[in-house]
């Protein structure tokens, strides 16, 4: 598997690159192609031009969650590729109306416009996307630290109602080193997700997690977290997008984390 980084709110210092609070991955899995995520504007499309990385040529794109600092691109890619086999593939709450504060934070297209540009795949199960990569869908309640926190309201049947992100997900590849899981914002907690992954794989081993932790205070949720990791003693840790400055800190001190930046590359057998 090859993943390349080419949304993030960072950028590394020799790569002159576009970088936003933002998600988006391209990765390669033999001949499929996907893109995890579209990032909030246009940025992700730009760097993936000076990456040498042609999105045209991609047959899928997961979207982990319907906030729209992951699917604001979605409108942006659309216009410039034409091609209704691929596949996009998202949690079936994912295109809802998400607001928060009285603005809306939600997708960049329906998914009634999204059913007229592509092969829309909506499902709350896990999905086989490719020989190694799972989707794994609705992620169930694993421990008690990590609870879902309620951020503004969607839209459930016209009814706006308090949104815990039920539709946060992620995807993993079975590496012959272990599990690699790659996560948007982890709202429904990384180390539910983990715990998740090994069960849908049947594998105990994880080799690494990239992503969004959604870690933002020093507090017993992350020391939980900590603690966890600790446990499981992954050997590549990018905790990136979605985790304070004074979390990353904390982390450093009990766990090598690396950094993450758009243009970082990672590959895996």
């Amino acid at each position: 598997m090859i993943l390349k980084v080419l949304e993030d709110n960072n950028t590394f210092i020799n790569k002159y690159y576009l970088g936003e609070p933002a998600v988006s991955y391209y990765i390669e899995d033999g001949e499929v192609k996907i893109l995890f995520d579209t990032g909030y504007s246009n940025a992700f499309i730009k760097n993936a031009e000076s990456m040498n990385v042609n999105l045209k040529g991609i047959n899928k794109i997961v979207i982990s969650h319907g906030h729209n600092d992951h699917t604001g691109g979605l409108k942006y890619l659309f216009e410039n590729i034409n091609n209704k086999n691929i596949e996009v593939i998202a949690h079936t709450e994912s295109f809802n109306k998400k607001e928060c504060d009285n603005e809306y934070i939600g997708t960049s297209m329906t998914k009634e416009e999204l059913a007229k540009v592509c092969n829309l795949k909506l499902t709350n199960n896990t999905l086989k996307i490719s020989d190694n990569i799972t989707f794994l869908g609705e992620i169930p309640k694993n421990n008690d630290f990590e609870k879902r926190e309620i951020i503004g309201k969607c839209d459930m049947s016209g009814e706006m109602i308090d949104d815990i992100v039920r539709d946060d997900t992620a995807i993993v590849y079975k590496s012959k080193k272990g599990l690699f899981i790659i996560t948007g914002c982890s709202h429904s907690g990384i180390c539910n997700i983990i715990e998740y992954a090994k069960k849908v794989c049947n594998e105990n081993k994880v080799y690494g997690v990239i992503g969004g932790f959604h870690l933002l205070e020093v507090n017993e949720r992350l020391n939980e977290t900590i603690k966890y990791f600790k446990e499981i003693n992954p050997e590549l840790l990018y905790p990136c997008h979605c985790i304070s400055l004074e979390a990353k800190i904390e982390m450093g001190k009990e766990l090598k984390i690396n950094e993450v930046g758009v243009g970082l590359e990672i590959s895996i057998d």
